[in-house]
């Protein structure tokens, strides 16, 4: 006896910090076309010899270019009608990636598009987010990618106080400028320098390096380093 099955597929919200601002990698899909959208996250169904952890790396290497970067598995998402098409079950990832190599990725293509995360809720209370490029104005999400950048947002500010995940979205040597720009982007509020310097060298999860950034609009501030 036969039963219909659902496809099942990944979708990769690939985040980072521009100017500011968290960001992430969208792209002009034509099944996001076909079901009312313009634009989705990166994805790709899951083949029959593939485990879900390397269908998203294939995503990542295929739709972004990129080999490697920090990933972890979202969540589930099953709604009987989440694509009007046909039956689809979704296991979203997130992957934090620095904006240099982010933004190298979008370079020169035009069905990809590098666009801030905006969300209307505080905390972690969740909710959907929306999408705004400041070349194309707010982008039309399709499917439910409004609500995986919405629980996206949630996990990173949830982790925050109990991990150095923020630190992904870095280069290799950064200041503490730079980290507690990350900080307040994810988190989309002000920190209190002294408080949030003292707190991220307690952890003693990074290290200076003894050098100074050059090249730099600000006073040449010390390099530090992942331990």
């Amino acid at each position: 006896m036969s039963f219909p099955k659902p496809n099942l597929a990944v979708d990769l919200a690939l985040i980072t910090v521009m100017d500011g601002h968290l960001c992430c990698l969208l792209m002009n899909r034509q099944d996001a076309v076909e079901v009312g959208g313009d634009w989705a996250l990166p994805g790709g169904f899951v083949h029959i010899d593939e485990t879900i952890e390397q269908t998203a790396l294939r995503v990542l290497q295929q739709k972004a270019g990129m080999e490697t970067a920090y990933l972890e598995q979202l969540f589930t998402y099953g709604n009987l009608n989440r694509d009007p098409r046909e039956r689809v079950v979704s296991v979203s990832h997130f992957a934090l990636v620095p904006a240099k190599n982010l933004a190298k990725a979008v370079r020169g293509k035009n069905q990809l598009a590098l666009a801030r995360i905006i969300v209307n809720w505080d905390g972690e209370t969740g909710g959907a987010a929306s999408a705004f490029s400041e070349k194309l104005g707010t982008l039309n999400l399709a499917f439910d990618h409004a609500d995986m950048l919405g629980d996206v947002v949630k996990r990173l500010r949830g982790k925050l106080n109990y991990s150095d995940i923020a630190l992904e979205l870095l280069p290799e040597f950064f200041t503490l400028r730079q980290a507690q720009e990350i900080y307040e982007a994810i988190l989309g509020h002000k920190l209190t320098k002294p408080a949030f310097r003292r707190k991220l060298t307690d952890r003693k999860t990074i290290e200076p390096t003894g050098q100074r950034e050059t090249a730099s609009a600000f006073r040449p501030a010390e390099l530090y380093t992942r331990i």
